[in-house]
């Protein structure tokens, strides 16, 4: 029989790194600190970590932390958490010196630069940058400071370990901080922003143990009930938890397997928010209490899950790889609930010394030595599965599309907060993407070029709609076309904020290409009609001349309807006398699909058509174009209410019709409203109905329910409004159905 050494840790909490010291313990002295870099870093220098040490003592001088003691303590014990997780001198040096630049009046950059080196004091700097970005009321300054914060970071990833060991001792003495309000707003800040970007990076403790204590400050009374309860279960569990634990024991001493036991209790918070999404009482909590199993290699991982499933009893729906497929902060390991002796759910996590590194280290589990240098070994780091700056590069990209703030802070943090789905390119490579994602999200995981010229998608080698959910293991080719152009209703064909970034940048550079070249084809049209030449005029000069940024810039803000030609036409050629033109004669035309689908009168390329999300006009409707500033032509149905809206302004109208092409093979949006009786399975009736009928249902809403009786509210991709009607028909000879009307009013938007 083989035998093997069983090493027990008799913890009921996960080991993890040494934590440094809490705001309650004496802090560590110059030859205490330096003396724990030099264990790991053997060359680093100990008179330059002595004199930062003195420097930010010396600096911070009579400064005093609301706790009442020194100032310098604060940098002290930040850089002592730097040095528990093993990163390099100049790290634990800008933790020491973080806040000298910004707090001490007689320090700056160049005084950091001068005595410390240039690496420490673009440290510093970027650190000193952070701190200034407080937590504001108003959303959008939030945002603004949320940007801000991410390009900081991205760039060197020591800046965000810093700020993170900052803001960990900060919370382990928010207590101290006289004001509730103030508390509350530093917790939700932790809670928000912090915890998710440690954990994107691998920091699990460091996440974990922010998110407890901002739990703390924000719901003090549910967590003394849960602390409470989960006393009370360990104190009761005890005996039954050291029995699982020799039954581990002789469980990897029979199949020989060498190993270390690691007891792990679940954290307040972590119970809470499964408590909370789940809607499941305490008691219901499967993994309140589990067991790390570490062994030696990969091999003995997959080894020790089939001894642990031959012993006990497995939960199928419990069992989660992440070795074969890491979690993106690189996070590896085998999980499984098992029924234990006594009938117990315990879950097991099995995985390797690296692997247990990196899961309580992350990102700075690969700082180590490599050439004679000690630094990060983005090598080794990939080979786990976790590059930190693919990781956070993701909020970078959402920056360089531009657009609004508030809607990167909430792109940003879906990306932080949502489970994931992986999809393989043909190739097999593995993309990552947030669980609901589509293939648009897939093109632009892949590359941003894709993403732009992504014209369609085959899932599995079959041609899928856009809207498909991509699977756990879907294989998914991108369909190209040559040019850049956003996919129309993009809105709805991607769920991360990367894609719908960049489907907007595209939406707004070619909007703004068509706008231009529309003011181009006016302002040329107007010159011409006085007999000039176009050619021969100097449009920069114009341009200039009526106080634009550039000829394209005129252009835009005359195809925008920002300005006139006339009053172009009178500075660029004084004493023509140019009277304002009817805006009908400038409504123009730019888009191939829409030109394709409709016509009419004075329609020269210029800008795009939009069908009117109020009425929805499809194929075979009367329709009207109403010429709107930004927009261009706006399609309605000519009995559209918005269209009433205008009768004082005529020369606004266009009168347009729909082209043979329209009627054939285009698919529009017809919406209609159902009133029908409440019962069970009406929704799949009528689903199942337009199916049957050739359309698509894009969408569907309640509208009202009454006892008996519900109006749903359906919007129905068809090809014209006699295959409308035919669906119509279809859902009137239900007999649930009571009434089936088209909508062409915005009374539900």
């Amino acid at each position: 029989m083989a035998t093997a050494t069983v090493k027990s840790e008799d913890r009921s909490r996960a080991s993890r790194p040494p934590r440094g010291i809490r705001d309650d313990e004496p802090f560590l002295t110059k030859e205490e600190l330096a003396g724990m870099v030099l264990a790991y870093q053997p060359d680093a220098d100990r008179a330059l970590l002595h004199s930062a040490y003195d420097f930010a003592r010396e600096k911070h001088g009579d400064q005093l932390r609301q706790s009442g003691d020194p100032y310098y303590s604060h940098p002290v014990r930040v850089a002592t958490l730097l040095a528990s997780i093993r990163l390099d001198q100049a790290t634990i040096m800008a933790g020491l010196l973080h806040d000298t630049v910004e707090d001490c009046d007689d320090v700056d950059l160049a005084t950091i630069e001068t005595l410390f080196g240039d690496d420490v004091a673009e440290l510093v700097d970027g650190v000193t940058k952070l701190g200034q970005l407080e937590y504001q009321s108003e959303a959008s300054k939030q945002a603004e400071n949320f940007q801000k914060f991410i390009l900081a970071t991205v760039n060197d990833t020591r800046v965000l370990l810093v700020k993170l060991a900052d803001r960990m001792h900060n919370m382990r003495t928010l207590h101290y901080k006289k004001k509730e309000e103030s508390r509350r707003r530093v917790a939700r800040e932790t809670m928000d922003l912090y915890a998710p970007l440690a954990r994107r990076i691998g920091l699990h403790y460091v996440a974990s143990e922010m998110e407890d204590l901002s739990f703390q400050h924000l719901n003090p009374e549910a967590r003394a009930q849960i602390l409470s309860q989960l006393e009370a279960l360990e104190s009761r569990n005890k005996d039954d938890l050291e029995r699982i634990r020799l039954a581990i024991r002789q469980v990897m001493e029979r199949e020989g397997i060498e190993c270390r036991i690691k007891g792990r209790r679940k954290e307040p918070y972590s119970i809470w928010r499964k408590l909370e999404k789940k809607s499941i009482s305490f008691e219901d909590v499967a993994d309140i209490f589990g067991f790390r199993v570490i062994v030696d290699t990969t091999s003995e991982c997959y080894k020790a899950l089939g001894a642990f499933h031959t012993e006990w009893a497995c939960l199928p729906d419990r069992f989660r790889d992440f070795i074969s497929v890491p979690k993106p902060n690189g996070y590896a390991s085998l999980h499984t609930t098992v029924r234990a002796s006594g009938n117990r759910l315990v879950e097991l996590q099995i995985r390797t010394e690296e692997m247990d590194n990196t899961a309580e280290r992350g990102v700075a589990a690969h700082w180590n030595y490599k050439n004679s240098a000690y630094g990060f070994d983005i090598d080794s780091s990939r080979a786990a599965g976790l590059d930190p700056a693919a990781n956070l590069r993701a909020f970078g990209e959402l920056l360089t599309h531009g657009g609004d703030a508030e809607d990167f802070l909430e792109h940003a943090k879906m990306e932080m907060y949502r489970t994931h789905v992986f999809a393989f390119t043909p190739k097999g490579r593995l993309v990552l993407l947030p669980a609901g994602s589509m293939p648009l999200d897939f093109a632009y995981a892949v590359h941003t070029v894709v993403g732009d010229t992504c014209d369609g998608a085959k899932i599995n080698g079959v041609p899928r709609n856009m809207r498909t959910p991509l699977q756990n293991g879907d294989v998914v080719e991108i369909v190209r076309r040559e040019d850049p152009r956003p996919l129309p209703g993009y809105e709805t064909l991607c769920v991360t904020g990367r894609a719908r970034a960049a489907q907007r940048k595209l939406r707004r550079e070619l909007e703004t290409k068509q706008f231009a070249n529309l003011g181009r084809n006016m302002l040329e049209r107007a010159i011409r009609q006085h007999e000039i030449d176009p050619v021969s005029v100097d449009m920069r000069k114009i341009s200039e001349r009526a106080g634009f940024d550039g000829v394209q810039a005129m252009f835009e803000a005359l195809g925008r309807s920002h300005d006139e030609v006339s009053r172009i036409l009178n500075l660029a050629f004084p004493g023509l006398d140019v009277v304002q033109e009817n805006p009908k004669n400038k409504v123009t035309l730019d888009d191939e699909h829409a030109a394709s689908m409709i016509a009419g009168e004075n329609l020269t390329p210029g800008v795009t058509l939009h069908l009117a999300e109020c009425c929805h006009p499809i194929p075979g409707d009367r329709i009207v174009g109403l010429r709107q500033p930004d927009k261009g032509l706006v399609v309605h149905t000519i009995y559209c209410g918005k269209v009433a809206e205008f009768d004082d302004q005529p020369d606004l109208w266009v009168d347009l019709q729909w082209t043979e092409l329209a009627k054939s093979g285009v698919r529009a949006v017809g919406r209609i409203s159902v009133n029908a009786a409440d019962s069970k399975g009406v929704l799949a009736q009528q689903c199942s109905v337009v199916a049957q009928a050739g359309g698509n249902i894009i969408g569907v809403s309640t509208h009202a329910r009454e006892p008996g009786f519900m109006e749903l509210v359906f919007d129905i991709e068809v090809e014209d409004l006699r295959h409308l009607e035919q669906i119509k028909a279809a859902l009137r000879a239900l007999a649930v159905v009571e009434r089936v009307e088209r909508i062409e009013e915005s009374e539900f938007e």
